[in-house]
């Protein structure tokens, strides 16, 4: 990896969702910071620096938003619409990440420009193994056209990834 801190945005209501996900990065490695907010009015707030995260520096822009399509206050795919409508944060990657298998959910997710969608596992070991490949892919793989570095980045050699068991 690139040796920038790698920052991740997770839209999560569910808590025992969200320590999954914090547990298998964690153990992974892949994220150097993990911003949790609950609802996706904390996310557009948080994304677009509004009350109470107005300061640039406490509130870094994310690498990546891991988005929860069930939130309250405002529905994920309304928050993925607002991300990908904004001239500032439509290159940052977003992974809808939730239970929702609906295909109709599917289609609406990427009509409205979702990066990626994945349906979560209810298995722990399996949202492990898909939280670390997540990190590999969009924190190793992946060329990100913010980041001036990426195009020298690509040349060197990704980490190499664990055997599988």
């Amino acid at each position: 990896m690139s040796g920038e801190p790698l920052i991740i945005l997770h839209v999560e209501d569910n808590d025992d969702h969200a320590e999954m996900v914090l547990r298998s990065l964690e153990e992974h490695r892949v994220a150097n910071q993990l911003i949790r907010v609950a609802d996706g009015e904390a996310a557009l707030a948080y994304l677009f620096r509004r009350p109470p995260y107005t300061d640039a520096q406490s509130s870094p822009r994310p690498n990546l938003v891991l988005l929860d399509l069930r939130l309250p206050k405002v529905d994920g795919l309304e928050v993925l619409r607002e991300i990908k409508g904004s001239e500032d944060l439509r290159l940052i990657p977003v992974v809808i990440l939730t239970t929702s298998a609906a295909e109709e959910d599917v289609a609406r997710a990427y009509h409205n420009h979702a990066n990626s969608y994945l349906q979560k596992p209810v298995d722990f070991e399996r949202f492990a193994e898909m939280m670390q490949s997540l990190g590999y892919y969009w924190m190793a793989w992946n060329r990100d056209p913010r980041n001036k570095k990426s195009e020298q980045d690509s040349h060197e050699a990704p980490p190499s990834r664990p055997e599988a068991p």
